[in-house]
């Protein structure tokens, strides 16, 4: 998710914040992991869903397949009780269960035994409404400029628990992919994750199937319905392989939606060379236009820019499109095992923009952007604050923009060689993707790892502190000047302008002697966060 390239991101965060504290029932994804839920392992769910447009209202099922680690008695699914549950089975057996505080409790004197079961709930209901999507999300039912029918739905801060009965936290994935069927009034077509395996229509209605056989997580099980006409391109992978592009575009905007795919080719190719082939090349490359500014929804990624590009070098160029693709890496394909660490997913793909403004632009065009990305660091709580925290409590501007000049600043620390390679280990690995989840321990680890270098230190004073690096300058003659650094938490290069060129130094806790006839300049590139004192 990614907060607008302007002013307007510190506004928007600031409303999400603010809607949070002041209504009384919003939701949030994640947090503590119950035991039960922690003893059920999601293998593959089946959504089927009936849309009541007119009343806003959903109804049907969601079949889920499911491991339990050991023997117990519970079963625990999270639902909004805005939803009314109408009947639930176990193995095709009816079980009793209760549904309160946004939870279905499903209890067998008898027990649940280790192994493979199958949970049918039956329900239905009108889901939340969206106060600000895609940030506060919820449904949005409204209609396109000739009057049909669009439904969007957005669930990345409040879980895929508003509307469908599901296992709501980070660390857990149906590994076997899942199956949804929605039916909607003929006319209108639905958007949907993976791939399209058939279109039945039957009286007035119209049933799409779709299909994913890859993990994804639960916010990003999700579809958008309307008047749509389908702009179809092809890519070929950096590894040769051939991905269909589906653009689930309005059929008033329908002329806009080649020039669209072409920019979505050009970024692919720019994502590929840092981070390895397109991460679903066995489903496709999907755009599906939405009301709201957009999301990196797996496989079909939604977007609402009003077809308004910025000019790079004399080439098209949008954040929105840009960041919520970067997430098929960061977010989809590399996840966070908790939101406490949700930093990895939006601090390095803010920081993948950099690296477009690099191929666009040069290195001029990366400093630029990380220019921009510092001046929106706030710094008001460290972007990794604990364990098992919900989306809500870590959700801030911070750790799109400081985490991305984090990941600026140890390029630099490491160099180009030894950066890149790292960072690509990081999303191309299958210890680090897919069916496995990071933290933030996982990233210092692999970085320090492969660089030969205890990392720890800085990843610790970058994102477990609100401290910024204190260069103390004071001069000591009248051509000479001492440098120290406070708080400094390894050994760091360090770049010094000086009135005879740019001196390069390894920085530690010891004060360097400078001779220059002016102020020296500290880090002139501002590689660093910091703050610099002129004595």
């Amino acid at each position: 998710m990614k907060p607008r390239a302007s002013i307007i991101f510190t506004v928007v965060i600031l409303i999400h914040t603010l809607t949070y504290a002041q209504s009384n029932k919003r939701w949030s994804s994640g947090g503590k992991l119950r035991p039960v839920q922690a003893n059920m392992d999601i293998r593959h769910y089946t959504l089927s869903l009936d849309i009541d447009i007119p009343n806003k209202a959903i109804d049907g099922y969601v079949e889920t397949d499911l491991v339990l680690k050991q023997e117990n008695d519970s079963l625990l699914f999270d639902l909004v009780n805005e939803l009314k549950v109408k009947k639930i089975t176990v193995d095709k057996k009816n079980v009793d269960f209760t549904h309160h505080n946004d939870l279905i409790y499903i209890v067998n004197a008898a027990g649940f035994t280790a192994g493979k079961h199958r949970v049918k709930i039956e329900y239905s209901g009108n889901p939340p409404v969206a106060v600000r999507p895609p940030w506060i999300g919820g449904f949005t039912w409204t209609k396109d400029k000739n009057e049909k029918p669009w439904v969007v739905i957005n669930c990345q801060g409040e879980g895929g628990k508003i509307y469908f009965p599901c296992k709501d936290h980070p660390s857990d994935e149906p590994n076997e992919g899942v199956d949804l069927f929605v039916t909607v009034p003929n006319g209108l077509k639905v958007a949907a994750f993976g791939l399209l395996q058939k279109v039945t229509a039957k009286g007035s209605n119209t049933t799409f199937h779709w299909k994913t056989n890859y993990t994804i997580s639960n916010y990003c099980v999700v579809f958008n319905i309307g008047d749509y006409e389908v702009v179809k391109q092809t890519y070929t992978t950096i590894s040769g392989r051939v991905v269909p592009m589906e653009f689930y575009v309005l059929r008033q905007d329908a002329d806009k939606a080649n020039q669209v795919l072409d920019i979505r080719k050009r970024d692919t190719r720019i994502l590929e060379k840092y981070f390895g082939e397109y991460p679903w090349v066995k489903e496709k490359i999907g755009i599906a236009q939405v009301s709201n500014p957009g999301m990196e929804h797996q496989t079909m990624i939604t977007y609402g820019d009003p077809f308004n590009y910025q000019r790079v070098v004399g080439q098209n160029y949008s954040a929105n499109l840009f960041h919520e693709f970067g997430h098929e890496w960061w977010a989809n394909k590399v996840t966070n095992k908790d939101w406490a660490h949700m930093w990895i997913q939006e601090g390095i793909d803010t920081f993948a923009e950099t690296l477009c403004f690099r191929e666009l632009a040069g290195e001029r065009g990366y400093d630029s952007m990380m220019t921009f990305f510092r001046t929106r660091v706030s710094n008001q709580k460290p972007i990794v604050q604990a364990e098992e925290l919900d989306e809500a409590s870590v959700y801030s501007g911070d750790i799109y923009f400081k985490g991305a000049v984090f990941m600026g600043t140890l390029r630099y620390v490491l160099g180009d060689e030894v950066f890149f390679p790292i960072l690509k280990k990081l999303a191309t690995d299958p210890k680090y993707t897919y069916d496995n989840f990071v933290t933030t321990d996982d990233v210092e680890k692999l970085f320090s790892m492969e660089s030969n270098k205890n990392l720890k230190p800085l990843f610790d004073f970058y994102l477990r502190t609100t401290e910024r690096l204190e260069f103390m300058v004071k001069q000591t003659g009248e051509n000479t000047w001492k440098l120290q650094v406070k708080n400094l938490p390894m050994t760091l290069p360090i770049e010094i302008t000086t009135s005879h060129g740019i001196l390069k130094l390894d920085l530690t806790s010891q004060s360097v002697k400078i001779e220059s006839t002016g102020i020296p300049v500290v880090d002139p590139a501002n590689r660093y966060f910091k703050r610099v004192v002129i004595e």
